[in-house]
């Protein structure tokens, strides 16, 4: 396994300066760094390349993740929100094959956080989407993507809430580079087995986020890491996990998160550095033995 971590563990906004995190999680021992997906449309070739190579020069790899905009929902029924989302995932995914990124994962199939205001048509926007994705998704295994459809709580998503929902819907989809997404908080809310719906998704599990049920680095909480980690071993998983831990409140990020408390009261830098660096071992020691 490849073991990563988001940036937006020390960030408050959608948008920073990456290589400052990449080469923060070379030194404390990562194999990857999740980035977010909201500024890089907006970057030039030549930013895009100089990413990818001070990767390679710390020698990391990186992988993104996206919450899509209510403008970016390939579910949507106006015709021109669909075809924004699809012109916006079309260059995306090449923007991607420039980063030498190879997986993308994230509510990507629909928006994010949902406006539970407006009226959902869940099985109107399902087939809308798996349509688009099916198309998208052939764009991402073009540019040598996997395209991973993140199976989200009830309370930030609706289409995909359960495992099995993931699974259904990759199947439907039908291209190989769309694959599930599974987290482990998302889990803890919706899944009757943890463990039960990590085995459902054998050979379509393409990537796997990891934070405990009230959002802390992995091994501050109640989350079952053995069952989890005997889960992926028994399907094979050999592929990234992503710890996806936030602790901090402000900004957009918090604001999106709904973190509305300290969870680690006047951490610092420094503290969330060693966090992390601990978190990693953890999962290290746990997940590498259950293989």
């Amino acid at each position: 396994m490849k073991y990563g971590i988001y940036y937006a563990y020390w960030e408050d906004q959608w948008k920073a300066d990456y290589i400052q995190y990449i080469e923060k999680v070379a030194k404390l021992g990562f194999d990857f760094l999740e980035i977010a997906c909201t500024p890089i449309n907006g970057y030039s070739r030549q930013t895009l390349l100089d990413l990818r190579q001070c990767a390679a020069d710390n020698g990391i790899f990186l992988t993104a993740g996206h919450g899509p905009s209510a403008d970016q929902n390939l579910a949507s029924d106006n015709p021109a929100v669909a075809a924004n989302a699809r012109a916006f995932f079309t260059t995306l995914l090449k923007n991607l094959e420039t980063l030498g990124i190879h997986t993308i994962g994230g509510g990507i199939y629909s928006y994010w956080p949902v406006d539970y205001s407006k009226p959902i048509d869940k099985p109107g926007d399902w087939a809308r989407s798996v349509a688009a994705v099916r198309e998208v998704g052939r764009v991402a295994a073009d540019c040598g993507v996997d395209y991973c459809l993140e199976v989200l709580n009830r309370f930030e998503g609706y289409l995909l809430n359960t495992a099995a929902e993931g699974v259904k819907f990759v199947r439907e989809v039908d291209v190989p580079a769309v694959k599930v997404m599974l987290d482990t908080f998302h889990m803890n809310i919706e899944e009757d087995s943890i463990g039960g719906a990590i085995r459902s998704t054998k050979g379509l599990l393409g990537h796997f986020h990891t934070g405990e049920c009230n959002r802390r680095v992995p091994g501050r909480g109640r989350t079952p890491w053995h069952e989890i980690a005997t889960a992926l071993a028994d399907i094979g998983y050999d592929g990234m996990v992503c710890m996806e831990p936030f602790v901090r409140m402000g900004g957009k990020v918090g604001e999106d998160i709904k973190i509305w408390c300290e969870l680690e009261p006047g951490i610092d830098e420094a503290k969330m550095d060693a966090d992390a660096k601990s978190a990693l071992d953890f999962e290290r020691i746990v997940f590498e033995g259950a293989r």
